[in-house]
């Protein structure tokens, strides 16, 4: 009975236009790309050879802050607590420009890495007007942001540990929201789709690298019903990286028994943008062209 029923179900799909594949071509936008800097917290420290006084000093060590902020990475300005990493800045005055520099000190304060900051003019700097040197840190930080990148690249491929050197571990947890037998399809689905991008996929959270939970809601449109999968990703740690969408109508009452090959076709085309947002969580992601981003998919960053 179940199975005659399935096929009923694919017929009357079948007989929908683009049904019974009404989520082929929509994989859902991933998250942007997020920054990967190498620290829990990064401690912008005020600087005390900037050519600056106390109070420039003080407004450039949070403008930086704020710049490297808007760009994720999780940076503050006060003093580095332990465990922190700092960032430090200095500058040098060379015919009648200023050049900032920027070091970042790892929590047991050994220089990683270090980077320049474009020229401003003597007389710009010196007058330390805030929204000058807010306009500097904001150039600025796009820089350093790469550099924390570089850090962090080296730091994971140099650990045996890291993500980069071992198979990452994920866990899908039961899907909510779906009518009929969708919770159960849409997981089983997706948990075939994502080991076949080399995800080992646990039952469990225990040891998991990152965790994914799929939520479905339904809204009345007339004569059909807006049908929204989420996909969010988070890490260990519960941060949120990062969420796939997908959006579609089908006809009202389509889906309220049997999903079958729906269940089918949104987990192949979810589990790539799943697994993007995974590999942007390790900075391991390489850029896609925008085109693949395809219509009719929502994407929210963390």
């Amino acid at each position: 009975m179940r199975s005659t029923l399935a096929l009923l179900l694919v017929a009357v799909l079948a007989g929908c236009g683009s049904l019974p594949r009404p989520f082929a071509g929509h994989p859902g936008a991933t998250a942007r790309r997020l920054s990967q800097p190498p620290p829990a917290r990064l401690a912008v420290v005020s600087p005390t050879g900037a050519l600056l006084g106390d109070k420039a000093a003080a407004t450039m060590t949070t403008a930086v802050a704020l710049a490297l902020a808007a760009r994720e990475v999780p940076a503050l300005a006060e003093p580095a607590q332990k465990g922190d990493w700092r960032l430090v800045l200095a500058a040098t005055a060379q015919n009648g420009q200023v050049v900032p520099d920027y070091t970042v000190l790892n929590p047991e304060g050994v220089a990683q890495g270090s980077v320049h900051g474009d020229p401003v003019t003597a007389a710009a700097w010196t007058t330390a007007d805030p929204v000058t040197l807010a306009r500097v840190a904001a150039k600025d930080a796009v820089p350093i942001a790469a550099l924390l990148t570089r850090i962090e690249a080296a730091r994971q491929r140099s650990d045996p540990t890291s993500l980069l050197n071992r198979p990452i571990r994920v866990v899908v947890l039961p899907v909510t929201g779906a009518p009929g037998d969708g919770n159960s399809a849409l997981l089983r689905q997706m948990r075939r789709e994502l080991a076949k991008y080399g995800l080992v996929v646990q039952d469990t959270r225990d040891n998991a690298d990152f965790i994914i939970a799929g939520t479905v809601a339904i809204t009345p449109k007339g004569a059909n019903q807006g049908v929204e999968i989420t996909w969010s990703v988070h890490d260990a740690q519960k941060h949120d990286l990062g969420r796939v969408s997908q959006l579609h109508d089908v006809p009202k009452g389509t889906l309220a028994d049997f999903w079958g090959d729906v269940a089918v076709v949104v987990a192949e085309q979810a589990a790539g943008g799943v697994n993007d947002v995974i590999l942007n969580g390790t900075g391991q992601r390489k850029p896609r062209a925008a085109a693949a981003d395809a219509p009719q998919a929502a994407a929210s960053p963390p």
